[in-house]
């Protein structure tokens, strides 16, 4: 470990960024790390992935621009761990805030809450706004329980991939392990896809951030399985048997698995064929409840979502005890 106390720098950091967020003074002052991290990904595209080069030549492009981008985020990473531990006893501090901005449990709450308050407010044209704001998906082809459905996935998989995971790495290797992750995912959802371009050129960030998001999305599915179990609207067991069966059908290695836990839980059908823009996708379906889902629905989802996240933090705190114990 880069930071001998992970775990407590992991929980000090999920409860910062649950009371504070990323202010957007802050963001329109200096960005957020995602966005440099793009900023990086964006220019190696720009320069290593060209187009008149064969397959294998932009496959290994893109390997190297990987490379080059861990490289740089584990450099800068231990650079910043470095200059917080001159702090000494209160290096936990600094080193907190930083990794607080790895994390995303504020603004996922926030941006699915919205998708729910503008249809209630707006009808549909309200909530195929707000849905806009955090799915790829074509909006003006989901009716409102499309919309509802949208929302509750995203809330699902980003859960996993925009907390739980960087939550994990955070606490197996500091910071450096959860800017690396960061970085990693970051590729993945810039030049991670199967277009035209960059099939070849993102494959292997494709491939690394499946392997690193694996662990995360099984502890996302038993998070919100035991937090169904708390909560009366929801039930557990039909969370553990969606999970059990429909997991292994999405078309993602590890976005089946938070939501056909969530799908279980709240009595839903998630996922299924949609459209991104013009171009439908064949997917499997994710429990097998209604489809019909509401901003009710969303609230419900948001519910079980506040219960997981505190599941999220009683695992930081005992590991930080044990540590300390032992």
């Amino acid at each position: 470990m880069i930071f001998p106390d992970t775990l407590p720098l992991l929980l000090a950091a999920l409860l910062i960024e649950a009371a504070l967020g990323y202010p957007a003074r802050l963001y329109a002052w200096i960005g957020h790390p995602v966005t440099w991290i793009g900023a990086l990904i964006a220019s190696l595209d720009r320069g290593l992935n060209r187009e008149s080069a064969a397959f294998a030549a932009r496959r290994l492009a893109g390997i190297v621009a990987l490379a080059i981008l861990l490289c740089v985020t584990l450099a800068a990473s231990l650079a910043l761990v470095w200059l917080c531990r001159l702090a000494g006893a209160f290096a936990l501090l600094p080193l907190a805030l930083l990794a607080s901005t790895l994390l995303a449990q504020r603004s996922l709450y926030e941006h699915v809450a919205a998708v729910a308050e503008g249809l209630e407010n707006g009808g549909l044209p309200g909530g195929r706004k707000a849905v806009a704001m955090i799915v790829g998906r074509n909006p003006e082809s989901l009716d409102e329980a499309g919309v509802a459905r949208a929302a509750i996935e995203s809330l699902s998989e980003n859960f996993s991939d925009g907390i739980v995971a960087p939550a994990f790495w955070l606490g197996v290797g500091g910071l450096p392990g959860g800017a690396l992750y960061k970085a990693i995912n970051t590729a993945d959802s810039m030049i991670g896809h199967k277009s035209p371009r960059h099939l070849a050129f993102g494959w292997a960030a494709a491939r690394l951030d499946d392997l690193v998001n694996l662990p995360a999305s099984r502890l996302t599915a038993l998070l919100l399985i035991v937090a169904a179990a708390l909560d009366r609207q929801a039930d557990a067991f039909a969370a553990w048997r969606a999970v059990r069966r429909d997991a292994r059908r999405h078309r993602s290695p590890n976005a089946g698995w938070p939501e056909a836990a969530m799908a279980g839980a709240l009595g839903l059908r998630l996922a299924g064929p949609r459209f991104y823009g013009a171009v439908r996708v064949e997917d499997g379906w994710m429990g097998d409840g209604q489809a019909e889902a509401t901003a009710a629905d969303i609230r419900r989802a948001l519910a079980l979502y506040r219960r997981a996240c505190l599941l999220l933090w009683g695992l930081a705190g005992l590991g930080s005890l044990a540590a300390i114990v032992l």
